[in-house]
């Protein structure tokens, strides 16, 4: 698309204003674009540059594209480039930190010069993180597959032998003296123990289908958040920035309200119970043009229903990022590691992903599911 600029008849990054149509054509696109002019400050952001640099676009017009890259970025390279020899030029896999954002990304970036304006650059990013995210999703879903059997085997080969080991404790327990009662009492206390984990492991090998019906994830969200403030979170300030025009979702209720308490939980853990400005912002969001293929076929599923759960604890060990879905995968001292699992072999059953990204101060985790919508009766 060959954009043309009017002249406003000022100076500056003043002078360059989109066509009405061409600024609505730039909006709808689901990729931020940006306009870089003279000096490279920023003349036009449309609004995926606005959700990506978390700043509207009146306030990135205020800026240089210096000043919302890190030093030394390879974007700015990439922008020089196409000033100099006034030809579209494009990177991919590129490190894209910005002190803005707090946090690198990995984007590819097609950068073009306006014919009518050699020194002004059209640019316009791809995060590969989208696609990286659902393929690390998919290991994820196939980690949970893998334990699926384990939670079998240990149900019948666990369970079985601890309900005997309980049993005989209690018998002693009547024979013993009362200074050693607290040795049959450990025994019994830890073999139920040890059977709560084994019931965890467990969830994972329940194959049978469950009711799913159109739910309003705002009322999930509101009462999950209920259930939070009166005991885990009481001492935790909530945000909520919700999307009021969002679809319903196709799902079991009972069990996103398990998902989304087990991710707030996490949060006010990480937050912990002395922090004076600890905060849990709940987001939903439209987001079209979001798309995964399911392994093993052609076709393509669109998840564009975006909930998100962020705190400022301190975040998530680097390390453990990637395998923080993975079963028995932790930071917890006391933890067993399969909360996490669990929720996303739930958001995967609901033909769902989830994702974390963290840094110091800011953590969030974003569940993206498909919408529910009718077609010839049936829901899809």
């Amino acid at each position: 698309m060959t954009m043309a600029f009017a002249d406003s008849g000022g100076k500056g990054r003043d002078e360059f204003l989109l066509d009405p149509i061409e600024m609505q054509a730039l909006n709808v696109l689901p990729m931020p674009v940006m306009v870089i002019g003279e000096g490279n400050g920023v003349v036009y952001a449309n609004t995926a540059a606005e959700d990506f640099f978390q700043s509207s676009a009146v306030v990135l017009k205020r800026q240089r594209i210096d000043d919302l890259l890190a030093f030394g970025s390879p974007v700015l390279a990439l922008v020089e480039e196409v000033q100099r020899r006034g030809a579209s030029v494009s990177e991919y896999r590129l490190d894209f930190g910005s002190p803005r954002l707090g946090i690198d990304r990995v984007v590819d970036v097609f950068a073009s010069p306006l014919p009518s304006q050699p020194d002004t650059v059209v640019l316009m990013l791809q995060e590969r993180t989208i696609a990286e995210k659902m393929d690390r999703q998919l290991t994820h879903r196939g980690a949970a597959r893998s334990i699926t059997a384990l939670g079998a085997m240990l149900a019948h080969e666990i369970k079985n032998p601890l309900s005997g080991i309980r049993g005989a404790a209690q018998l002693l327990e009547a024979t013993v003296p009362d200074e050693e009662r607290i040795l049959t009492q450990l025994i019994c206390d830890e073999t139920d123990r040890i059977v709560k984990l084994v019931e965890r492991v467990e969830l994972f090998g329940d194959e049978r289908p469950t009711e799913r019906d159109p739910v309003n994830v705002h009322d999930v969200l509101d009462h999950v958040k209920r259930l939070a403030q009166s005991g885990f979170a009481r001492h935790i300030r909530f945000n909520e920035i919700y999307d009021p025009s969002l679809p319903p979702v196709l799902g079991n209720r009972d069990q996103l309200v398990q998902v989304l308490l087990n991710l707030m939980k996490n949060a006010a853990e990480a937050i912990g119970t002395h922090a004076i400005d600890g905060e849990i912002t709940l987001t939903t969001a439209y987001r079209p043009g979001i798309r995964m293929q399911l392994p093993g076929s052609s076709g393509r599923i669109a998840l564009p229903l975006e909930i998100g759960i962020r705190d400022n604890g301190p975040g998530v060990p680097s390390d453990l990022l990637p395998h923080l879905f993975d079963p028995f995968v932790t930071t917890k001292a006391q933890g067993s590691g399969l909360g996490l699992a669990l929720v996303a072999k739930v958001i995967g059953d609901h033909g769902g992903i989830v994702e974390c990204e963290s840094v110091p101060r800011r953590t969030i985790f974003r569940i993206l599911l498909p919408l529910h919508r009718l077609r010839a009766g049936q829901a899809v």
